[in-house]
């Protein structure tokens, strides 16, 4: 028998036999192999010293954020990165064949990303984002004709439109299917994600101008026109200042326009429910293609999920940096 030793503390740590791994922590350590599943700020660490494992689209768009990963490796043995589906790059990391960490995952097709690959596993670790039983998204067909369909009268109006979302994941999506609409900008900090992204081989229309480059040659006074933005509340100075001049209407995309409070917090016109993580649906979904004989969860609404998870008769249990550590064995 073999033990697995699973724990919370500034990041996951997995102990299986003599492999130590660190999934996506704050903070490195020193007996212990790195994961990092993507490039959101908040699952990037700069490492000179510590071996890292990710994708090479992850390496390069760290390093474009300020985060430099000196030391990466992009094979390891007994360890397998797989498609995540989250966001360009993404992965999840299969274990010995036998634990499955997701890191942050969809399981929805969106563009140029597919679903998040779902292996049969022992022990599933599993993010719990949306894990509450409220959060279920409609399909993505309906959020992007809902979109085109508000982009449509806007323009019948002479009205611009913003869309929005994270600049790095969700704007290469808003990009990529939104790109039939012209004149259509986009936010230098969108551009220079997008260009870098292009690359490492994404295809994205590489003609697309900057709202500063179209704002400097007043192109932006022959209206309609639609920018991809990154998320602003409605109240900014930057969104503020584009409905005063050209009357723009913004359009938030995010997976917590489910609730209906959302559009009204962020000051927004329009919120759509389109997420690059699981609805509440989607994560059940997860757990059964996996078939685990435990489930480990972790952010967002973790104890509910794994609450929910037990009661459908599965051995679930939330990690929270307070549990210093669950044990398992297994059979080798």
């Amino acid at each position: 028998m073999k033990q697995i030793r699973v724990r919370a503390a500034e990041g996951i740590f997995v102990e299986y036999g003599d492999l130590k791994l660190a999934l996506d922590p704050s903070k490195p350590r020193k007996d212990s192999l790195i994961f990092v599943s993507h490039a959101h700020y908040d699952h990037l660490l700069e490492s000179e010293h510590h071996k890292v494992l990710a994708s090479k689209e992850t390496i390069s768009l760290a390093a474009i954020r300020g985060k430099v990963i000196r030391n990466p490796v992009f094979e390891v043995e007994g360890l397998k990165m797989l498609n995540s589906g989250h966001i360009f790059g993404s992965r999840s990391l299969l274990i010995k064949d036998e634990i499955y960490y997701t890191g942050d995952f969809s399981l929805r097709s969106r563009a140029f990303l597919q679903e998040g690959e779902t292996p049969r596993c022992k022990i599933l670790i599993i993010e719990s984002t949306y894990g509450k039983e409220g959060y279920r998204f409609p399909s993505t067909e309906e959020i992007i004709d809902r979109a085109h369909r508000i982009i449509s009268e806007q323009f019948s109006y002479g009205r611009p439109v913003i869309l929005m979302g994270y600049p790095l994941g969700k704007a290469q999506v808003l990009t990529s299917i939104f790109s039939s609409w012209k004149p259509l900008y986009q936010h230098g900090l969108v551009a220079k994600i997008n260009s870098t992204c292009v690359k490492l081989g994404l295809e994205l229309d590489k003609e697309i101008k900057t709202y500063q480059e179209a704002q400097e040659k007043n192109m932006l006074e022959r209206k309609p026109w639609v920018l991809i933005s990154p998320m602003y509340s409605g109240r900014s100075a930057f969104i503020s200042n584009l409905r005063k001049k050209y009357g723009a209407v913004t359009v938030a995309f995010s997976g917590w326009a489910t609730d209906p409070s959302f559009k009204y917090a962020m000051g927004v016109d329009y919120a759509l429910p389109m997420s690059d993580h699981c609805d509440f649906n989607e994560l059940m979904e997860v757990v059964r293609r996996c078939s685990p004989e435990v489930i480990y969860t972790f952010h967002g609404f973790a104890s509910e999920f794994a609450g929910y998870l037990c009661k459908e008769g599965f051995d679930a249990k939330p990690l929270s940096p307070i549990q210093e550590s669950i044990s398992r064995y297994v059979d080798e």
